[in-house]
């Protein structure tokens, strides 16, 4: 199955408020593996970053001014997403600026079929937790060490590896054959040779026997005697 896990990064919280796309990065997974393929693309705004949103992932006006604008050069990206579902984290924010791209530019939305959430996962599957992508990440190992600004094709290939484990882990992936007529189940039984030893008599010498009564001899009222052991 194959499925692209993306991220953004715009102008502000709200392309209905007028905000923009700048950034998207996704990473193809097939089988809950990663193929290799990427796609990442800058886009300018046509409207000026605000400090905040800049702040945050560090990208300016400067940066975009050669970029193309979004309705230029979409096909490459529409191409790239196919029919796959689209894995995001707080997926709502990141459709609502893909398909208000989209659609400004006259283009087919993606239906809301095709969007899987991280975040509901995360709260479903660990209910009272932090759910940010930086504690999943610490959660599950994933390493974020040079993860110092938000960064759309970053962060998809951190969120990559942090929708594999919420699925049950990197075991996941391992279907290396996908042709169930070539799997054979072959059982082999080991036999051990079995070693047959005659029970051991353990029993005092005569010395041992004598040196026993000896120390007995000495005890003051033993409760038991030499006979004993005869």
């Amino acid at each position: 199955m194959r499925e692209i896990v993306f991220d953004t990064e715009t102008t502000g919280l709200s392309f209905a408020g007028g905000d923009r796309l700048v950034e998207i990065g996704c990473v193809e997974m097939v089988n809950r593996v990663e193929t290799g393929r990427t796609f990442h693309a800058y886009y300018h705004p046509e409207r000026v970053m605000p400090a905040e949103a800049q702040a945050v992932h560090g990208i300016s006006d400067a940066f975009l001014r050669d970029k193309p604008k979004f309705a230029e050069a979409c096909e490459a990206l529409i191409d790239f997403l196919g029919e796959a579902p689209l894995i995001a984290h707080n997926a709502g924010f990141d459709f609502s600026f893909l398909n208000g791209e989209l659609s400004r530019c006259g283009r087919r939305i993606v239906h809301v079929d095709r969007m899987v959430d991280t975040l509901q996962i995360a709260r479903s599957r660990h209910p009272g937790a932090k759910h940010t992508l930086d504690a999943l990440c610490s959660r599950f190992g994933v390493d974020r060490s040079h993860r110092v600004l938000h960064g759309a094709l970053l962060d998809a290939q951190l969120l990559a590896q942090v929708y594999v484990e919420l699925l049950g882990g990197r075991q996941i992936g391992l279907g290396l054959v996908s042709d169930a007529s070539r799997v054979e189940t072959i059982q082999v039984t080991v036999r051990r040779p079995v070693t047959v030893r005659p029970p051991r008599t353990f029993r005092a010498s005569d010395a041992e026997l004598a040196a026993h009564a000896a120390f007995v001899a000495k005890l003051q009222d033993p409760l038991w005697g030499v006979a004993a052991f005869d």
